[in-house]
């Protein structure tokens, strides 16, 4: 098996290519999908932090991690254009994070079930004998015509982003240095989720692909462009960031949505998304035929070859 995380996953989702799914589908996407009757569908998607590579202790309040934990998750569904409905959680701990430490992230964790109305309906607890897991499973549902897959993008798409990028990574940086009380640190220890983002953009059919990004656009991009068979152009001087633009699209965990558009929409959806909610909807580039793996990058019209790559667990 391959030894980086996403050629172990292409290994594992070809090993159990020979089980019928059932109705669900394959590995690639956030969440998987299956249809649950009346038109809708049900989408399920799970995700793991782990002490020392997804946070550090002495850098986060338990109450922080906590709405981290749900909400990175929510991400994922908001991803797939669904809105959450629900979460399962299991907590590996160690005896330091027990009692008080367990209560605060429990609070957190409620907090934002709370706010986007997700139900905790299950889970596991069990002890560690290193440091503290956490894994999340979020289900959520939505129309299934609503659902937006990274399969769908199309030559001619406009590229566009929510929000601004780097900030998290901005934010890891700080904490590492020891400054673990700057905005760009607050931003990496809660994390985000557009929620309510998410599922306006499944309801609307000029959106074709979309993803969150978790680990940066240099990495999450050719997640669409390999999941289409397309290629894709990216304009870097257009990459709205406060940071520089390697930190933006290299440093992950921004968890805001990247999705591609039926460029004769574009101009309108971005009007009606500023109505909406009040913030800008960026175009980054487009999708182009091309497709050999590698985004073409650049720098006021002028191509450029830096080596940029998204955040990788192996």
């Amino acid at each position: 098996m391959s030894n980086t995380e996403f050629g172990f996953i292409s290994s594992v989702a070809r090993l159990f290519a020979d089980i019928p799914r059932g109705g669900f589908d394959a590995i690639g996407d956030d969440c998987t999908c299956i249809g649950i009757g009346g038109g809708e569908s049900l989408v399920i998607s799970t995700d793991m932090l782990v002490e020392n590579v997804h946070f550090l202790r002495d850098a986060s309040s338990p109450y922080e991690l906590g709405c981290k934990s749900l909400l990175v998750n929510l991400s994922d569904v908001a991803a797939m254009g669904a809105r959450p409905a629900a979460s399962l959680l299991s907590l590996s701990l160690p005896r330091d994070a027990t009692g008080a430490w367990a209560e605060e992230f429990m609070r957190g964790y409620h907090d934002i079930s709370k706010r986007w109305g997700v139900a905790l309906v299950g889970g596991d607890t069990t002890s560690s004998e290193g440091g503290i897991a956490v894994n999340v499973v979020a289900l959520g549902r939505c129309p299934t015509e609503y659902i937006k897959r990274r399969s769908d993008a199309v030559p001619g798409d406009a590229i566009c982003v929510t929000g601004r990028l780097g900030a998290s990574a901005a934010g890891l940086r700080d904490i590492l240095a020891g400054m673990a009380d700057t905005d760009y640190a607050r931003c990496h220890r809660l994390g985000r989720a557009r929620v309510d983002e998410g599922a306006w953009l499944g309801g609307r059919a000029e959106v074709h692909a979309m993803m969150d990004i978790s680990d940066g656009i240099a990495s999450d991009l050719r997640h669409i462009m390999e999941c289409s068979g397309v290629g894709a152009e990216v304009h870097t001087e257009c990459i709205p960031t406060d940071v520089d633009v390697e930190t933006a699209v290299c440093g992950g965990e921004d968890y805001e949505l990247m999705l591609t558009v039926d460029a004769g929409c574009c101009d309108k959806l971005r009007e009606d998304y500023n109505a909406r909610f009040g913030d800008e909807l960026h175009v980054i580039g487009r999708i182009v035929g091309s497709a050999d793996g590698r985004i073409v990058w650049l720098d006021n019209g002028r191509r450029i070859a830096p080596d940029w790559r998204g955040f990788e667990h192996y």
